[in-house]
């Protein structure tokens, strides 16, 4: 009997769960104001997390220059730049969004440069559109 009288109180409930139609939620403003900062953010960031692949670490800048023309006549449609991090020149290639895309350059270049390694970078979107 029990079962039975639980049964009728939910299905009741639902039938006027479901007469209803339409539910609106109203936000508080400071949740508005949270929200709209959040947005603000989010179309301002124009970086990704994303993955590079490094060629080069070294603290001869002359090195740096040498390997860095080498790579851009042998690859000429993969960008490359280099960071500096006192005392390491950083010569690092590509811009990808997953670390297997830039997995498949790294295999390339570890037959030509000693020591390639992946290493996760801020990208800029127009970078990751150039790969493509």
């Amino acid at each position: 009997m029990k079962f039975y009288g639980l049964f009728i109180l939910l299905t009741t409930s639902t039938l006027s769960v479901l007469a209803q139609g339409n539910v609106q939620v109203t936000a508080e403003e400071p949740v508005n104001r949270l929200l709209n900062a959040f947005m603000q953010v989010n179309e301002e960031t124009t970086t990704v997390e994303g993955w590079r692949v490094q060629i080069l670490a070294t603290t001869d800048r002359q090195r740096l220059e040498t390997v860095e023309s080498r790579f851009e006549r042998q690859y000429p449609s993969v960008p490359v730049d280099w960071v500096h991090t006192s005392p390491y020149y950083k010569l690092r290639a590509g811009a990808f969004l997953t670390k297997l895309e830039a997995e498949r350059l790294k295999f390339s270049l570890s037959r030509e440069f000693e020591g390639v390694y992946l290493v996760r970078d801020e990208v800029e979107e127009t970078e990751l559109l150039r790969m493509y």
